[in-house]
């Protein structure tokens, strides 16, 4: 078994994400500016939406050959950013997004965050798992990570929302996760957090809203089931999708099995979108993304 050399070893990674106007010639500009400075591409994906004239790019490079440091290479960057007119995010790849979760009663899509999370497969630090219940707060525990319970009525909720943002800031957290978390955020906290926090929810054809959706889904007989991931805005469940994921069903499923179903597929398609989101993978195109 060869074992890697120190030089191997103190080389760094990194993840550049970025839009900005298309025009002829883009990409060449990009990847001629890295190679510039000795950037080593080892990884790269691009989009461009004719619709809207715009490109995205994400790109992985690492610093074996960079001609200058760190510290000069993101300055002479940014400048070229701003003569490109482009949006970025550049970050070293070993540094790791903080991540709040927020959850209710449910702990289905909270416990496949925290095995992803366990398993190394989640790249992130889950700091808090802020609740308002107290259903969590064994598992919280179990893993290690604080726990805080933020409960909510009609009399306090701008109170526990001001708590909340507290938290996110206190922790540092780069992303929240609403994993199952069955309050409505206020228009003036969804503001703060735009492409920072991500919402999970059921979707059927037809959409049902309301108490027990699936009851009213196995009442109308639906023939698929399905889940939504998406970033929060302050139109309720209408914010950028990220991950969608649909199983079919039939006239013999119950309303049982169609909770079952439900919460598979919820839970594995915000995992999905979590783990798109702390690997840089996603661009906000408007109302859409792009996932690279």
């Amino acid at each position: 078994m060869s074992v890697p050399s120190i030089e191997q070893n103190m080389i760094k990674s990194y993840v550049l994400k970025l839009t900005c106007p298309d025009r002829l010639g883009v990409m060449a500009k990009i990847t001629g500016h890295l190679y510039h400075h000795g950037a080593f591409i080892n990884n790269a994906r691009h989009y461009a939406d004719s619709d809207k004239q715009r490109f995205n790019m994400r790109i992985e490079f690492d610093d074996r050959q960079l001609s200058c440091s760190p510290e000069r290479f993101e300055k002479d960057f940014d400048d070229f950013a701003q003569a490109m007119q482009m949006t970025y995010h550049l970050r070293c790849a070993k540094t790791r997004p903080k991540i709040m979760i927020m959850v209710s009663k449910d702990d289905h899509c909270l416990n496949l965050l925290l095995t992803k999370w366990r398993s190394g497969v989640l790249k992130a630090d889950i700091c808090a798992i802020v609740s308002n219940h107290q259903n969590a707060k064994d598992l919280a525990h179990f893993y290690g990570i604080d726990f805080h319970y933020l409960p909510v009525d009609k009399t306090n909720k701008p109170e526990q929302e001001a708590q909340l943002w507290q938290l996110f800031s206190q922790y540092q957290a780069d992303l929240l996760v609403l994993a199952r978390y069955m309050q409505i955020l206020s228009d003036d906290l969804c503001a703060k957090l735009i492409g920072k926090a991500i919402n999970i929810h059921h979707s059927f054809l037809p959409g049902f809203k309301g108490a027990k959706p699936y009851q009213q889904a196995h009442d109308r007989g639906v023939k698929i089931i399905g889940a939504t991931a998406h970033y929060v805005t302050k139109d309720l469940d209408e914010g950028p999708i990220i991950v969608q994921e649909v199983k079919p069903v039939d006239h013999a499923t119950t309303v049982r099995d169609m909770i079952e179903i439900g919460h598979d597929i919820e839970a594995t398609a915000l995992a999905r979108a979590v783990r798109w989101h702390v690997e840089d993978r996603i661009l906000l195109n408007d109302h859409r993304t792009v996932v690279l």
